[in-house]
């Protein structure tokens, strides 16, 4: 008896970072067969994914990038709970906005990340408008903050998620689903033919740089500490003359500070300076953080293009190259996803259209995301 099924053509995905594995997972789900080859282990070690603070906020990022990767963070906003949902392991979410402060001394900074928030939004429409607090509104969303802040910015509707539990429940699920994952399997487009049907998908991030040789990376060093004393319960960026500092609650009492970004892919242990003005910082949010016991110091290099932007590179007739994703990840990664989805089943993309997403080499031409 012959089945009904329908045929659907294999798929091979080169890197089991972030964007590997959402591809590896809702393929598989749709009934692809699915192979994985990855450099390093199921544990992410080695991921920028794996050190990254796993912020949703295109409000906040829209002062800093381009409204294509603003557009793509609005969108994924929407789509992070139907991704998270199949999952059976838990992954915290949630989307209780970002707090922006500053030290009076910094106030010149505030009125500059202001005026950026207000361009972006007149280039973006669809962007939430952020909220001025007094100290008094301050103490009411954060009251572990007290009156330490005369003023700040609230960010309404951002989000965050726990990126490595995310990862884990990302690794559950490929297995759940028969996805065939080749763990310390380093694996390139020209080590093996995926046939005349099969897609190839390469998500190597830096590892893809033989093949994307405009790729380069971008350092960025990360503390993780456990500070039962402090109380914050949503991302708090301190606006600092040198850079922003983040500081993004995890669950058990868990935070993790960051912000640095260094023209290297240099990953060795986090200097001396960037150790002490991360958490001089924190302290200055939170006194409790004086108290807190350091976890981890990470470095990692993000993969980023020349643009700081995304892009989507077809080098085959079904083998397409994404990459750099920079420092916005877990921010746009869904909206990456939902591209390559339409691109496979019509071979064009309405949603690349609408985020003005780079997409390199498909029908011959280059559309760039503008500036």
């Amino acid at each position: 008896m012959l089945s009904s099924a329908k045929w659907l053509p294999p798929i091979t995905i080169l890197g089991a970072g972030l964007m590997g594995r959402l591809l590896a997972c809702t393929l598989a789900q749709r009934g692809h067969p699915v192979q994985v080859f990855e450099a390093g282990g199921a544990d992410a070690q080695g991921a920028a994914a794996r050190v990254a603070a796993a912020m949703l906020a295109p409000l906040a990022e829209s002062a800093l990038t381009e409204p294509c990767v603003v557009r793509m963070g609005l969108h994924a906003l929407e789509r992070w709970p139907a991704l998270i949902a199949p999952l059976a392991m838990p992954v915290f979410f949630q989307r209780s906005g970002t707090l922006v402060l500053w030290h009076r001394q910094d106030a010149t900074e505030a009125a500059h990340f202001s005026s950026q928030l207000r361009t972006a939004a007149q280039r973006v429409p669809a962007l939430m408008t952020p909220q001025s607090v007094d100290a008094t509104a301050l103490a009411q969303l954060e009251p572990a903050l007290g009156n330490r802040f005369p003023r700040g910015l609230y960010l309404p509707s951002e989000g965050q998620l726990d990126n490595r539990a995310l990862l884990d429940a990302l690794a559950a699920r490929m297995v759940d689903l028969h996805v065939r994952v080749h763990w310390h399997s380093p694996r390139s487009p020209e080590d093996g033919d995926t046939g005349d049907e099969g897609w190839l998908f390469d998500c190597r991030g830096l590892g893809a740089r033989p093949q994307w040789s405009a790729l380069r990376g971008v350092r960025g060093e990360v503390i993780r500490v456990h500070a039962p004393e402090v109380t914050l319960s949503r991302p708090t960026r301190l606006l600092h003359p040198r850079y922003p500092l983040y500081i993004a609650p995890k669950p058990g009492g868990v935070f993790v500070i960051g912000a640095t970004e260094i023209e290297s892919d240099d990953l060795s242990p986090a200097t001396v300076r960037s150790t002490l003005e991360l958490l001089s910082a924190a302290y200055t949010v939170h006194p409790g953080f004086g108290e807190a016991r350091i976890l981890e110091m990470a470095t990692q290099a993000r993969p980023t293009l020349p643009d700081n932007l995304p892009a989507l590179q077809k080098s085959g007739p079904r083998c397409v190259q994404i990459n750099g994703l920079y420092r916005h990840g877990f921010l746009i990664a869904p909206a990456l996803l939902d591209v390559v989805l339409e691109l496979m089943d019509t071979g064009r993309s309405a949603l690349a259209e609408q985020f003005d997403l780079a997409l390199i080499d498909f029908e011959g031409s280059e559309a760039p995301c503008p500036p």
